[in-house]
């Protein structure tokens, strides 16, 4: 992938799996913050659709038993991207995802109300691969051009914004390598 595009509020060219978990945000033209994250489910295991499937509110608990403990969870993000470099797009920018939970930036509570929320398949103690920063460099670019309060220095893990409850990307997420490369 060596650029994308975005037009009405989604990638060109990616797989759409719209959502039913997200709404509209509180004023749609702020969106200005960039929050990175990492998701596998089960956790630690990589690969098949669970994540799309919890984001789209079709897992099959009766997979494993740490579905269990998720089954009540309404979650989204913007984004994925696989392993592979895929990116699936799950939400509308202009729209709401609900990835962010209890949060804060600078003093503002409520991130999913400004931000745009992009899932790593991975864990917050694993490496990732040159394919997902390759796809998150370029989608990130991207995002920056269309969305001008977006800027580098607008882009934080989950960790930086729910610092008591979250811990991803994870120590293994290399920042200086990715935002080198917006």
């Amino acid at each position: 992938m060596s650029a994308i595009n975005i037009k009405d509020n989604l990638i060109e060219g990616v797989a759409k799996r719209l959502s039913p978990n997200h709404d509209l945000r509180p004023i749609e033209e702020d969106i200005s913050l960039l929050v990175i994250h990492a998701i596998s489910l089960p956790p630690g295991k990589y690969g098949g659709s669970y994540i799309e499937d919890f984001f789209l509110n079709t897992l099959n608990i009766s997979k494993h038993k740490y579905f269990e403990s998720i089954k009540d969870l309404k979650v989204s993000s913007h984004l994925l991207i696989k392993r592979t470099g895929e990116i699936i797009q799950f939400v509308p920018f202009n729209k709401r995802a609900w990835h962010a939970g209890v949060s804060s930036y600078l003093g503002r509570e409520k991130c999913n109300d400004f931000s745009i929320g992009i899932e790593l398949e991975g864990t917050d103690d694993s490496e990732f691969t040159n394919q997902q920063y390759n796809s998150l460099m370029i989608a990130s670019k991207a995002l920056i051009e269309t969305y001008p309060k977006l800027t580098k220095n607008r882009i934080v893990g989950h960790s930086d914004i729910a610092p008591e409850r979250k811990t991803d990307p994870g120590i293994f997420f290399k920042w200086d390598r990715y935002l080198g490369d917006i």
